[in-house]
């Protein structure tokens, strides 16, 4: 049965440590770690080099990654003491949702790299705990299948802009009638950054057919497929070899439909075709805007502001929220960390609208840091997609357990009992 609470029970992190602690009695040791570095080490030996490559790695030389790790080490945390802490409330109200913490989970695409439940497992955890998913756009299961198994639960959908506006359009009113509550457009993969681990293992899953399951169970795509193709379109052509049949062998059975009915129509060919024709967008600006509101009445929050300058722009044309990302290192080498772009990004809107956070987000620490440059939330990454492919559905939940944990008792330690209290005079930078 779905539950979702308003606040996290007091002294839920006590009972988590306790637990825990008691078991290690037995000798029972927790099948996920809460160190983030031993959970990306495990996963790293469990999983195959290229998926790892592809879920952990960054843009060129990675340093946007380091940028994201180095940004949180600058601020400090300065605790206040004897405050009575017996009591923590981490609810919020969210673009009008109750919320029992100030998380979700970002869009994270092809999470079949991960575990075989992919973002089943990932919805029915989070709602479990009542943490909003987003719903990744290059998803390896439609949103309708993964909605069903939330029931009521908080989620939101995660929009590339294609080339195709009737495919925007379909998409995002399909997000709506599965219950979404708000579109998360993301801005910074107008293109694929240059990301030198997937370069050297010459590996897109999407070639494969992997997260294309919001396209092949979209009506317009369907549709797309069978128009002919255009001069303009790129072939997809790889040498023929016994590694080519075999993927595309994978390719006919991964697909929605018999392998018999795929092989005859060379439907799921078409299908990844057609994808890599429309998937980026480099034409996109802000003159695009209005078709979204023209055709969704759910809150529009766009993913991937760096600038103050894009920050006010995004006020001025009434867009509802922004998240402050660089795509976790993913898109550009170098580029400025995430927590270092909060506060002017926080500033430049001025309590206007909602202003998330996400990239590098590795403990409740990192979350509390967030909160106190201005974050009305954070998004957590590929924490959960760790725990995902350790133990499905329970690794996630015990990832976001032990997250969850932290952020409240680095709150309640730091001498705060609400969210509120939680402001930029609690942080330091070195």
């Amino acid at each position: 049965m779905y539950f979702q609470p308003m606040s996290i029970p007091s002294f839920k992190a006590l009972e988590r440590q306790r637990t825990i602690y008691t078991r290690g009695m037995s000798g029972e040791v927790p099948a996920i770690p809460a160190s983030y570095e031993l959970l990306e080490k495990r996963v790293s030996q469990l999983i195959s080099p290229k998926a790892f490559a592809y879920i952990a790695g960054g843009a060129g030389a990675e340093q946007t990654i380091k940028n994201n790790a180095s940004g949180f080490d600058r601020w400090q945390i300065v605790p206040r003491m004897l405050k009575d802490v017996s009591q923590c409330d981490t609810s919020l109200f969210l673009l009008g949702q109750p919320l029992s913490a100030p998380v979700l989970l970002s869009p994270i695409g092809v999470l079949e790299l991960a575990h075989r439940q992919a973002d089943k497992a990932v919805a029915k955890a989070a709602a479990n705990l009542g943490i909003p998913m987003i719903f990744s756009n290059q998803a390896s299961v439609p949103m309708e299948d993964c909605a069903a198994l939330m029931g009521q639960a908080p989620r939101w959908f995660q929009l590339y802009w294609s080339k195709s506006y009737d495919l925007v359009a379909s998409l995002v009113q399909r997000a709506e009638a599965c219950g979404c509550s708000a579109i998360v457009v993301t801005l910074d993969t107008t293109m694929l950054g240059w990301r030198a681990r997937d370069i050297d293992e010459a590996y897109l899953p999407f070639l494969m057919g992997m997260g294309i399951a919001q396209y092949s169970s979209d009506p317009v795509f369907q549709k797309l497929l069978d128009d002919p193709p255009t001069s303009s379109e790129v072939a997809v052509k790889p040498k023929i070899t016994l590694k080519t049949l075999s993927n595309l062998v994978a390719l006919m059975r991964r697909y929605p439909g018999s392998f018999g009915a795929n092989l005859s129509s060379g439907r799921p060919l078409k299908a990844v075709r057609q994808f890599i024709n429309l998937y980026t967008n480099p034409a996109l600006n802000w003159e695009d805007l209005p078709f979204l509101r023209q055709h969704t009445s759910l809150p529009i929050l766009l993913k991937g502001i760096l600038h103050p300058d894009d920050a006010r722009r995004a006020v001025q044309a009434g867009i509802d929220g922004i998240i402050v990302s660089n795509h976790g290192g993913r898109q550009v080498d170098g580029a400025i960390a995430s927590i270092d772009a909060l506060p002017g990004i926080v500033d430049a809107v001025s309590g206007q609208i909602p202003v998330l956070m996400d990239s590098g987000i590795r403990s409740g620490a990192h979350i509390f840091k967030a909160l106190a440059l201005g974050a009305k939330a954070v998004c957590i990454g590929r924490p959960y997609v760790y725990g995902l492919a350790l133990k499905g559905e329970s690794g996630v939940s015990a990832v976001l357990q032990n997250m969850l944990a932290d952020f409240e008792l680095t709150m309640r330690l730091s001498g705060c009992t609400h969210l509120s209290e939680i402001n930029r005079d609690m942080l330091t930078k070195n």
